[in-house]
């Protein structure tokens, strides 16, 4: 109860103008008439038997006693864990988790008002209890197209940082173009894998292999990738998959077992559009690629890079492009000091700074893909700049800090920190960049006419 007792005393201090004004605008809200169903739609993904979530609300017994945390975490936007700032940049997302503000203001109000039942005869609609390892996104697709695993690797209860690195034929026969991907770590061992990188490599003519690109990136908490319709992020006939996966026994930021996990196996699911969809009007190459920020003017990535104790940090790069672009998505990479990042364009010919993307309260627990609507994603000519900057908290104020007394380098073990970026970016030529250019002019005016059809 120390935990509640903590919190309680918060909320009413810091919030009671604005829970009193919740209050006023939702009289007797109970769990059985509104509340239940948020929960359901929102928490209970997380917060199941088996689910990553350190407890389970399921039942209205399940959740009384975890109220008022509840009503702290929602209310400072902490959970749903999904760290992308409102009100800055672009808003509409693919796969956003963040709760509607007057689902906030319910929730809210409902434990100010003692969290009650409601109802006993009325219960709330139930909620779609979702394996936790099954496919994110088969309800949409199905099952995925190709599952690449893994080798085994049993992963002791503590220790230092792991590592492997394979190369696994996924018996690809033609060029296929990727719908969605998702990598996903088998059971318990989904606790202690920090990252998991796959790349392709191509054979080439001396019976070698030569790197094409990133298959996909995965990290803490990521839910996969989905590829905008009219792109191609492709699979060549004949190539390898490289597994790169970083494991901290013990479990980063999540609940480990405290024991060795076994045959720890990690998998790439993947779906695919039907064969010869690259060669269709109008589709154009996709990839996913790293895009390293710079730390003090240092060329090389975490070169350099040295956080003191008990200090504050900060990294910036800058990127552009011989051609237009699309920008897909968004997905910032650091450690545990990690704290910030944002995502700017500038533009050359007028000296204007667009703001895209601003992450706050960045967790390495937590690692989203923010993937732009694609009406909406930056649409950038030739020659602008991307800006990217991502900040660092080596205090005793970081809560994810585990030692704000050591010096800090530049590294891959999980003390160590990062500094890039993920980007999606879709590669246009002059004609496919106005094409689209027209397309948003249109929509913009049938908007303005009042008409959306």
């Amino acid at each position: 109860m120390k935990i509640l007792n903590k919190y309680s005393s918060f909320l009413v201090t810091v919030s009671f103008t604005g829970l009193v004004q919740a209050q006023e605008a939702h009289e007797e809200l109970t769990y059985n008439g509104e509340i239940g169903q948020i929960i359901n739609e929102n928490c209970v993904v997380c917060h199941q038997e088996g689910g990553i979530g350190p407890m389970q609300f399921e039942t209205y017994d399940q959740i009384r006693p975890w109220a008022p945390l509840i009503s702290y975490k929602v209310a400072n936007k902490e959970m749903p864990p999904y760290a992308y700032d409102e009100g800055v940049g672009i808003q509409h997302l693919i796969g956003d988790w963040r709760l509607e503000q007057d689902e906030i203001d319910q929730i809210v109000a409902w434990v100010e008002q003692g969290a009650p039942l409601g109802d006993t005869d009325m219960s709330p609609p139930p909620f779609q209890l979702k394996d936790p390892n099954e496919w994110n996104f088969a309800a949409e697709l199905g099952q995925p197209d190709l599952i690449v695993p893994s080798s085994s690797y049993d992963i002791p209860a503590s220790g230092n940082d792991l590592w492997s690195r394979e190369y696994v034929d996924p018996g690809i026969t033609a060029n296929r173009c990727i719908k969605a991907v998702q990598v996903k770590p088998r059971g318990d061992a989904s606790a202690v894998v920090h990252h998991a990188n796959s790349s392709v490599y191509v054979p080439n003519d001396e019976n070698g292999l030569d790197r094409y690109g990133m298959l996909t990136e995965y990290a803490m908490g990521k839910w996969g990738e989905m590829v905008p319709e009219g792109v191609c992020r492709t699979i060549p006939a004949g190539a390898q998959i490289q597994w790169n996966i970083h494991m901290f026994p013990g479990g980063v930021g999540a609940t480990a077992q405290g024991e060795m996990i076994e045959d720890n196996v990690v998998e790439i699911g993947l779906w695919f559009h039907d064969e010869g969809y690259e060669s269709g009007s109008g589709v154009y190459k996709q990839d996913l690629a790293q895009y390293d920020i710079q730390y003090n003017g240092a060329q090389e990535r975490n070169e350099k890079m040295v956080i003191p104790p008990n200090s504050y940090s900060m990294t910036q790069g800058f990127h552009s492009f011989d051609h237009p672009v699309r920008i897909d998505s968004f997905q910032p990479h650091g450690h545990l000091r990690m704290n910030a990042a944002s995502f700017e364009i500038f533009y050359p010919e007028t000296g204007r700074t667009e703001q895209i993307s601003q992450v706050s309260n960045w967790s390495a627990t937590w690692h989203h893909s923010h993937i732009y609507e694609p009406d909406v994603a930056p649409l950038l000519p030739a020659g602008a700049v991307l800006v990217l900057k991502q900040w660092y908290d080596n205090t005793a104020d970081n809560p994810n800090n585990p030692d704000p007394d050591q010096w800090v380098y530049g590294g891959s073990r999980t003390g160590d920190e990062m500094t890039h970026a993920w980007l999606a970016i879709t590669h246009l030529d002059e004609e496919g960049y106005q094409a689209l250019l027209a397309e948003r002019r249109e929509r913009e005016q049938r908007s303005l006419a009042g008409s959306d059809d």
